[in-house]
């Protein structure tokens, strides 16, 4: 009898280290990263981390789809819960810069770069982002709105750049800079449409203009290019802000208003069918392939037929709407799930900030902000002049002064604006092609 109630006892002492256990692990399973239970995230991280520290981990897409996506939850998260940092597009400063960061430190091991080097450019893995969003977007796009938003959208860039280009040179001369300086080294990088499509052509042509060798040129221009993106995505989330506290001035993605001044109301959300954002997938990749088709045979930049091209097809009408929807649908997932690992990979390697580091002083930062605050300014003020929603055409036209569709990515992400890629991907392609030829030309002219 003694027996039994002393088992008895143990058995209810043990009750409430057993309960404490349970709550505690249940607060565990609560607390989340990203949407993944914290604990679950610990051992994902665990696992990823020790199959890079001994060479296991796979060099290809499978690899560094993990190293991007364990960063970029994380860095997504954090920067949607450290204050201030939030408000001003917190999730894509952190994504972009402390993936650079680490890299600068050489924290990050070899195992890890091949792995995501491999993603990002074997796999070009940013133009397939890029590819999805732009066609998704475009095809579940009011045809109407997108019509009027085309037409309209070039008025705010071309008086944002020539108003950027002044108020660059301005500052630069205020600050001791040369004004050719000014303009071929900080101005034009900035606005020249990326390091790929903007940085490397100048570089080209500043080598076969004044001799030396394109390298060089490329070290001198790349970091006025990343301190103007990084300009960008601030200012990006602080309109972001702006259309919050202000509702009327915002669109949410919305380029253009209605010509009765009121918001169009959006279709009611559809149930998904996976099979059919397979079939949006398919016509995502066969849209950018017809994109490269047309750079060989008419020389204009693929992803500029891209854009033109899914806008045509989208006013003709005819794609059928569930295949619009599967698109459509895509879109929505690759926004979603992709926007801040992808952005880890572009921190880690495109935005070297050992380049950065080793010319930059307070005036040379100065006279990069001035160049993107007036851009964006010009965007906000000239697109209210022309009825359309002030915050999302300063949105549109400061993807002009970021480093190309990394930039266009990171800056419409700050600014909870993925639908207006189409837009943005005409400013900086279609801006950073012009820039690119005039300052080459300006450039010989004037050696």
């Amino acid at each position: 009898m003694n027996t039994k109630t002393n088992l008895e006892a143990v058995t209810e002492s043990e009750l409430p280290i057993q309960n404490n256990i349970k709550s505690l692990w249940e607060k565990l399973m609560k607390a989340k990263v990203g949407v993944l239970p914290l604990p679950l995230y610990i051992v994902l991280a665990a696992i990823i981390l020790t199959a890079s520290v001994y060479n296991t981990l796979p060099a290809d897409m499978i690899g560094g789809f993990a190293v991007i996506m364990i960063l970029g939850i994380l860095l997504g998260d954090l920067g949607q819960r450290i204050p201030i940092l939030k408000e001003i597009g917190g999730p894509a400063i952190l994504a972009l810069l402390v993936p650079s960061i680490l890299v600068f430190l050489n924290v990050i091991n070899t195992s890890s770069m091949e792995a995501v080097t491999t993603l990002m450019k074997t796999s070009n893995f940013l133009y397939f982002y890029i590819s999805c969003l732009v066609v998704g977007s475009i095809l579940g796009m009011n045809r109407k709105m997108l019509i009027q938003g085309f037409t309209r959208m070039f008025v705010p860039l071309i008086v944002g750049t020539v108003l950027a280009v002044v108020a660059g040179i301005l500052v630069g001369l205020l600050f001791g800079y040369d004004l050719q300086h000014t303009f071929f080294y900080i101005v034009v990088p900035i606005i020249g449409g990326g390091i790929g499509e903007g940085i490397l052509p100048l570089s080209i042509a500043y080598s076969s203009i004044l001799g030396g060798s394109a390298e060089s040129f490329v070290s001198q221009m790349i970091p006025a290019a990343v301190i103007g993106n990084i300009f960008a995505v601030v200012s990006a989330g602080l309109m972001m802000r702006l259309g919050e506290k202000k509702k009327h001035l915002s669109g949410n993605g919305k380029l253009v208003k209605s010509e009765d001044g009121n918001e169009v109301h959006e279709e009611k959300e559809k149930v998904i069918d996976f099979s059919l954002m397979g079939a949006g997938l398919l016509i995502a990749c066969t849209f950018f392939i017809v994109g490269t088709l047309g750079q060989k045979f008419i020389g204009v930049p693929g992803p500029v037929i891209m854009i033109l091209f899914a806008t045509l097809i989208k006013c003709l009408k005819v794609m059928p709407h569930k295949m619009e929807d599967g698109a459509h649908n895509l879109y929505k997932f690759i926004s979603t799930s992709l926007t801040w690992p992808l952005m880890v990979g572009l921190g880690m390697l495109y935005i070297p900030l050992e380049d950065v580091v080793k010319i930059v002083t307070p005036a040379y930062v100065i006279v990069c902000a001035s160049v993107v605050f007036v851009m964006i300014l010009s965007g906000y003020f000239v697109g209210k002049l022309m009825k359309m929603y002030p915050v999302d055409a300063a949105i549109v036209t400061g993807c002009h002064s970021g480093l190309g569709g990394t930039g266009d990515v990171a800056i419409l992400s700050a600014s909870k604006r993925m639908a207006l890629m189409p837009f943005a991907q005409v400013a900086t392609r279609i801006g950073g092609v012009s820039t690119v030829i005039l300052a080459s030309l300006l450039l010989k002219l004037l050696s």
